[in-house]
């Protein structure tokens, strides 16, 4: 893990600088609560560790079946 040091309006960027994956960025600083953005592709999931764990926690959703091909249609 790593930990380092930001102060309110800077940023690390995640992934090649040239090309980064995306850029963290310190928002504001209030008393004990930070406000971090984060400005990553869509594509990309961004979860709070509680949402995450729910996610992992919850049983896959089943979509669909896979019925095996008859003999017949094997033949």
């Amino acid at each position: 893990m790593l930990v380092i040091t930001r102060r309110e309006g800077e940023e690390v960027v995640i992934g090649d600088p040239r090309n980064p994956l995306g850029v963290i960025r310190i928002a504001s600083i209030k008393g004990e609560r930070v406000r971090v953005a984060f400005d990553f592709p869509r594509d990309v999931e961004i979860h709070r560790r509680e949402i995450a764990d729910q996610i992992v926690s919850q049983p896959p959703e089943v979509i669909g079946t896979i019925k095996p091909a008859s003999i017949a249609a094997a033949q």
